[in-house]
């Protein structure tokens, strides 16, 4: 009797693995997918939280919120103006919200609110149902 050696898979036994892998996909998947936007809208309000400590502290440090016009830049870099009172950064670097996008930061006149963070959510368009602020639903 001949003995060899089989070394390998044949192609039956690939298509076998193949269409199990295809199986175990196809029943994995869709669940996965259906957290996606969930997901997504909990990581911004996670960084519009992260954002909101970072904003208090720079506040209690400098005696003011950074303005519409800067941004949210004043987290990372030092304004010119307050080169004494500065002890950041309050972030290492700014994040973008849930959908890879930079969050919007407005600071309006008056006192209440002391600041906006925003994201324009899913669809991509400020003033929509979708959007995420740090404001409370009424406004």
């Amino acid at each position: 009797m001949r003995r060899t050696n089989r070394f390998g898979f044949t192609m039956i036994e690939m298509l076998v693995v193949l269409l199990i892998i295809g199986v175990l996909a196809a029943i994995a998947v869709p669940p996965l997918l259906r957290h996606g936007p969930e997901a997504r809208e909990k990581a911004t309000r996670l960084q519009i939280s992260n954002l909101k400590t970072a904003l208090g502290t720079f506040y209690l440090e400098n005696s003011r919120y950074p303005t519409t016009e800067e941004g949210l830049d004043p987290l990372v870099n030092c304004p010119a103006d307050l080169a004494t009172t500065w002890k950041g950064p309050y972030m290492e670097e700014l994040p973008l919200d849930g959908w890879g996008r930079p969050f919007i930061y407005r600071v309006p006149s008056g006192s209440t609110p002391a600041f906006l963070i925003a994201s324009v959510g899913n669809d991509g368009l400020e003033g929509t149902n979708d959007d995420i602020t740090n404001l409370p639903a009424s406004h």
